[in-house]
């Protein structure tokens, strides 16, 4: 599968940030022990303390807005691969609400710590996720407090493991050989992919594939708050351990699902504006100065910095 069949599902793992193993924790001793294991093996802390674009750190406990960098990774034995899918969030509790902004891959911007303009998501591949991270910071002159790093393949197991998802369809059409007739759908992992996908049969182009996107993350997190989740928790925790690494820690997790929760009430998609363009037989996205300038005040904005 290519990256390019992944990228949407980079905008699942929003729920991460909300829902991440924290919400069943209160349900036992034995749910705990599976999400402290499970976080041991995802934590993969970074080698700062506090980012160049913050004067001190952030205090989850008093609930102040955070920012985190989403990075769908294709890893495999000896190859870090490429963050082909790179997504920002940034969570702001008083407003009750979430704004993500998809950076797509073949930006062309400065690669930090290289000292060349490059492809963003080659930034990953260079120096791993702590030089993706300082690229988009410096691309969009704010903060990353917190980054997930996200194995695409596991995302289909972690709909498989909540026994699949389900969504509402308002028009009839098939995509790679599938048939999503209209109304409502039960979809695995494989299926819920090519749903939230498709964009060429859809007249509303990128407005209705985002459409389905934030189906298939509500229906996620209905799922995955759901009771009869509880009884699969130990594949679902499994899963999320076995594919995902953040520099979040269990405290931190715990705070999130406390103090930020109604944050999910409100997800907007920010869009970033530019053109194509060819340098040296070489395919870029270029962003304008202004539109790159009206994407950092919207996220500066909410997460309180301007």
């Amino acid at each position: 599968m290519r990256f390019g069949k992944k990228k949407t599902w980079l905008y699942i793992t929003g729920i991460t940030v909300l829902l991440i193993l924290t919400g069943t924790a209160i349900y036992g001793y034995l749910i705990y022990k599976s999400i402290t294991e499970a976080i041991v093996t995802m934590h993969q802390p970074i080698q700062r303390e506090i980012s160049e674009k913050r004067s001190e750190d952030i205090t989850l406990t008093q609930q102040e807005p955070f920012s985190v960098l989403l990075l769908g990774v294709d890893e495999t034995d000896g190859d870090r691969g490429r963050s082909d899918s790179m997504i920002v969030l940034t969570v702001n509790p008083s407003l009750n609400s979430v704004k993500m902004l998809s950076i797509p891959r073949d930006t062309r911007t400065e690669i930090i710590g290289r000292g060349t303009d490059d492809k963003i998501n080659h930034a990953f591949a260079f120096g791993g996720a702590e030089m993706a991270i300082a690229t988009v910071e410096n691309f969009l002159d704010m903060p990353i407090d917190f980054y997930i790093q996200i194995n695409m393949e596991g995302f289909i197991e972690i709909i498989d493991s909540l026994g699949g998802v389900t969504v509402l369809n308002d028009f009839d059409f098939t995509s790679e050989g599938k048939h999503f007739p209209k109304g409502e759908l039960t979809l695995n992992g494989e299926d819920a992919l090519s749903f939230s996908r498709m964009r060429y049969e859809d007249p509303r182009g990128d407005f209705g594939r985002q459409a389905r996107q934030r189906q298939v993350i509500l229906a996620i997190l209905k799922e995955g708050a759901s009771i009869s989740s509880l009884f699969n928790y130990k594949e679902i925790i499994s899963t999320l351990g076995e594919n995902i690494k953040t520099n979040l820690v269990l405290d931190e997790m715990i705070d999130i699902q406390k103090n930020y929760r109604s944050a999910a009430k409100q997800v907007d998609q920010i869009s970033i504006e530019g053109s194509n363009s060819i340098m040296n037989r070489i395919y870029y996205f270029i962003v304008p100065d202004e539109e790159k300038q009206r994407v950092q005040d919207e996220l500066k904005k909410h997460l309180e910095l301007q």
